[in-house]
């Protein structure tokens, strides 16, 4: 089965994405991948949208990078999909028994017979050829939709529950920190969800309201029948381009300020404060590690250690740690070895995990996964799952997390206050707050 490929010039705009995201719900199978300009080094694509599975895989964690192996080579073409948190239990044979309200499948990829691939300037349409002649017609009519461009939906307001008391993440805090002066580990990601059930939620106009207030690098919207995920993830997991291989973890978080003078501030109080530069280069030995199993020999190098990016809500310390791989390489092993992400996990890797799961409330399941694709050529680019609202159509279950990285340095007070803040803009589209 081959790809029938046309190209036009075009330059992408709010209002096609609106019209692209419109037409997009017509299927089951979606993939949204937007850039939202922002500018990083290591970008291939300014957007994509993948639509209509002609094959897909889906699975528990049970032998799931297995599963996805034999899929991805057999098939080697364009896959779309992602991987659950949870996959940590087919890598380290670990367990996840806490409280799961959305009940999504560990895993999920699937082949589009519809792929749109933007560029700054053009558009390239890559259909599978048996529905190549609808082609033209297909983006005729995305082009005539008329969408509304107004960023809001008609829904009514959904009213945000904790899964974790305050007093609770406390505790929980105070018993991490326990588990670091033993030594067990030195730096572990503590999270806690915030939910909703009962409701209805529009999920094409809740993603365009979280993407306008956040405009991340990552943002993401996928579909896979009554699973919905709208993320706006400034966070890359791991991006392959023939041999070189490229993670960015994120550790290290401060406010935005509307104030110049006070932002610039808060920028430079983030780049020299010893608790998220001790946080960030943690984790960044991590991926150091995690990514010399597969490097060729001398090739792991830290390309930007604790640099400092800029988002609409927050700012972020944000390392690029790259390698060569060999060529030949099998592109879902490299992702087995470095899976889950430092950032989401801690250090020692698998000691971290272990205790998450014994005082976390919820089973993370898709949050603080990743979302991505494999192309034919078998590079890939996954995102990390944060800043994310995912959705149960079915169950009527509307859920968000956030978590942060717990140090011996950590004060629960401030961590609480630092999840607060993570979760601001999810809970303003829910909540339809200020």
């Amino acid at each position: 089965m081959k790809r029938v490929c046309v190209k036009y010039k075009l330059e992408l705009d709010v209002h096609l994405k609106h019209k692209l995201l419109k037409w997009a719900e017509q299927f089951n199978e979606v993939a949204w991948l937007d850039s939202n300009d922002y500018h990083q080094n290591h970008s291939t694509y300014k957007a994509i949208l993948a639509v209509d599975a002609f094959t897909s895989v889906q699975t528990d964690f049970h032998q799931a990078f297995d599963k996805l192996n034999e899929y991805q080579s057999t098939i080697k073409d364009w896959l779309f999909g992602y991987l659950s948190y949870d996959l940590k239990n087919d890598v380290e044979r670990l367990s996840s028994n806490n409280h799961d309200g959305l009940g999504f499948p560990d895993l999920h990829f699937f082949q589009p017979k519809r792929l749109l691939l933007f560029t700054d300037k053009t558009v390239e349409l890559h259909y599978l050829n048996l529905v190549a002649d609808e082609l033209e017609s297909d983006w005729q009519q995305i082009l005539n939709i008329k969408a509304d461009a107004s960023l809001e939906n008609e829904q009514d307001t959904v009213k945000i529950s904790l899964r974790t008391s305050r007093d609770s993440y406390f505790e929980q805090v105070n018993r991490m920190l326990k588990h670091i002066e033993r030594g067990d580990i030195y730096e572990a990601n503590l999270c806690q969800e915030f939910y909703s059930e009962g409701v209805t939620i529009n999920p094409t106009g809740t993603f365009h309201h979280l993407n306008a207030i956040s405009r991340p690098p990552f943002a993401t919207f996928f579909r896979n029948g009554p699973y919905f995920a709208m993320s706006a993830s400034p966070e890359r997991y791991l991006k392959r381009m023939g041999s070189e291989l490229i993670s960015q973890p994120i550790k290290g978080t401060a406010r935005r300020f509307q104030n110049k003078k006070l932002d610039k501030e808060m920028i430079e109080k983030l780049r020299s404060d010893p608790k998220e530069r001790s946080e960030n280069i943690m984790i960044t030995d991590l991926v150091r590690n995690d990514l010399s199993r597969l490097a060729l020999k001398g090739t792991v190098e830290v390309e930007e250690l604790c640099a400092i990016y800029t988002f609409e809500q927050v700012h972020q310390m944000i390392s690029t740690i790259r390698c060569e791989v060999p060529v030949e390489m099998d592109p879902v092993e490299m992702i087995r070895q470095t899976f889950p992400m430092g950032s989401m996990t801690g250090a020692p890797k698998i000691s971290a995990m272990k205790i998450i799961e014994q005082l976390e409330m919820s089973k993370r399941g898709l949050y603080s996964g990743a979302i991505g694709y494999f192309s034919p050529e078998g590079d890939f680019d996954f995102n990390v799952v944060i800043r994310s609202i995912l959705y149960n159509s079915e169950r009527k279950y509307v859920s968000y997390s956030v978590g942060g990285a717990i140090t011996a340095r950590s004060i629960p007070e401030n961590e609480y206050e630092e999840c607060l803040l993570k979760a601001k803009a999810m809970r303003e589209v829910l909540e339809r707050t200020k």
